[in-house]
């Protein structure tokens, strides 16, 4: 469930006189909003994207797939931004990795396997800070009983840089509900802490590779991650 969009969509790279975009994004270990997604043979995760933006509105589908096969994810998502507030919708799907064989027009409400999400960020022009909160309003989002669990997370987020090509940034997210964010057992509760320092490297050709280095702490499971990021966009 990696995210790219509205105010955390910028990757490294060329800026092109064009609306559509190619970018990739590598990491070490798949880790979004404090959770593993990989938990067992786990192995760097490639995310191949195209997006399209244009006077506010940005459209991307993204893909999420494991260098040793054992993991896939298919993401589509639309939003729009006026000034400091965006809003978007965004739908995450999970292939199978052992079949040729899948279920992704399966829409029904109790058999779906796809997540649908709407989000709102403010991102005040005046401060390098943002405030994100989503919910999964439909699809396969299930507590234990098979209703929908609505689960609800927020993140307030800002940076820092310095050094011209230098970065520091730290991230808080919280769980509001029972959710898939803690299990479904717990209600409101600090989830995900991600302290990033990124380096953009910058070459002769005008060419930028941001380089990051994520310390993070998912005070739910009581587990800590070190992750690399890189992203690459054309």
């Amino acid at each position: 469930m990696v995210l790219i969009w509205g105010v955390n969509s910028a990757i490294g790279g060329q800026k092109r006189e064009t609306n559509f975009h190619l970018g990739l994004d590598l990491q070490t270990k798949y880790v979004w909003r404090g959770m593993e997604m990989q938990t067992e043979d786990a192995a760097p995760v490639l995310f191949p994207q195209l997006n399209y933006q244009k006077n506010g509105f940005y459209a991307y589908v993204m893909g999420g797939y494991a260098v040793n096969g054992k993991y896939s994810e298919v993401d589509l998502g639309l939003s729009y931004t006026n000034k400091w507030l965006t809003i978007g919708i965004n739908d995450y799907y999970y292939p199978t990795t052992t079949t040729p064989h899948d279920e992704y027009f399966n829409l029904k409400g109790r058999e779906t396997g796809h997540w649908l999400e709407g989000m709102v960020t403010i991102s005040p022009e005046s401060i390098p800070a943002y405030l994100t909160l989503s919910n999964f309003f439909a699809g396969a989002d299930k507590n234990a009983d098979g209703k929908q669990a609505y689960s609800t997370y927020a993140e307030l987020g800002g940076h820092y840089d310095f050094l011209d090509d230098h970065q520091i940034a730290l991230a808080v997210g919280a769980a509001f509900n029972k959710s898939c964010y803690n299990g479904y057992e717990h209600g409101f509760g600090i989830c995900n802490i991600e302290l990033k320092y990124t380096y953009n490297l910058a070459f002769k050709n005008g060419f930028t590779l941001p380089l990051s280095v994520m310390y993070i702490i998912n005070p739910v499971y009581e587990k800590s991650h070190v992750n690399f990021k890189t992203s690459f966009a054309f």
